[in-house]
């Protein structure tokens, strides 16, 4: 078993984490109390799923595909057109 403190660790890291791999126990200290020990992780221990394309295929229903496309009724009130006609196909003229 080997203890170092937190300073020489810091310094030997790559030496600590190589001892670890080949599993020797490596303890680090903070003034002179045992505080950590580094150990090697086991395979598979950390993996994140693997992920899928495709996934949400076929889940997804778009209710307007053409959401996109500007409103010319609202147009007309921005860029302040004469008159503009409303959904009913009344003409309107601005105050």
């Amino acid at each position: 078993m080997t203890v170092v403190n937190v300073h020489e660790a810091k310094t030997n890291l790559s030496r600590l984490i190589e001892q670890a791999l080949r599993g020797e126990e490596v303890v680090i200290a903070r003034n002179g109390v045992p505080a950590v020990r580094l150990v090697q992780v086991e395979a598979g221990a950390e993996q994140k799923p693997k992920r899928e394309p495709g996934f949400w295929a076929g889940q997804i229903k778009e209710l307007d595909p053409d959401w996109w496309k500007p409103d010319d009724d609202l147009a007309d009130l921005f860029e302040g057109s004469e008159s503009f006609e409303d959904r009913d196909g009344n003409w309107l003229k601005p105050k």
